[in-house]
């Protein structure tokens, strides 16, 4: 069973992967965010270096995708291959921070990958507002994302409201992180858990 969580950046993804994961034994993969050699050139020049970023993550998370489905086992993901695609890559696109023919280059490889992958059995959308997108990525420090500015955070946030409004890959439960705190609160957390409990009883 593959198992995915979407949603913006700092919307807690990576907490709740890691909380799952330990919850219900689960193997976990996480997005490539530490060895990305792309990402803090990224936010430092996103005209220059967003082809580059976005062929990479497209990369590792086609991967990613065919190692679960090989590996027999229930894993839970940190973002799925079609936020890139879907938001990231149109959103820089539309900001005009990638070119339109590296768009379509970027596109035409991941409509053939898309082809060859089977989507996750269930998403968990983690919905966040941009004032609680902003306060969690403050909470966690990273350098390279000190320079991340409001604008990009709120275009993603409305293209991950499109998307979600008209996904039909498969199951979707939707979590509102601006007010249930998994990370921190046991009893918010067990909320989450009941809710993929009913949705993953669905599955078999």
């Amino acid at each position: 069973m593959h198992i995915a969580i979407a949603g913006n950046i700092g919307s807690g993804k990576t907490t709740l992967t890691s909380l799952l994961s330990e919850h219900y034994n689960w193997e976990a993969h996480y997005e490539d965010v530490d060895d990305n050699p792309y990402l803090h050139d990224f936010y430092e020049d996103m005209q220059r270096w967003s082809f580059n970023l976005q062929i990479y993550f497209l990369n590792s998370r086609f991967n990613q995708v065919l190692d679960i489905r090989n590996s027999g086992k229930t894993v839970i993901q940190d973002r799925t291959i079609y936020e890139d695609a879907h938001i990231f890559a149109p959103n820089l696109h539309a900001m005009s921070l990638m070119t339109t023919r590296d768009f379509d280059n970027y596109f035409s490889l991941f409509n053939l990958m898309r082809t060859l992958v089977k989507p996750p059995d269930l998403l968990i959308y983690l919905r966040a507002s941009v004032p609680t997108l902003v306060k969690q990525i403050q909470k966690r420090g990273r350098n390279y994302e000190n320079t991340i500015r409001l604008d990009y955070l709120t275009r993603l946030n409305e293209r991950y409201e499109a998307w979600i409004e008209t996904y039909s890959f498969g199951k979707l439960l939707i979590v509102d992180v601006n007010s249930i705190d998994f990370a921190n609160n046991q009893k918010d957390l067990s909320v989450v858990i009941d809710k993929i409990d009913a949705e993953i009883h669905g599955l078999f």
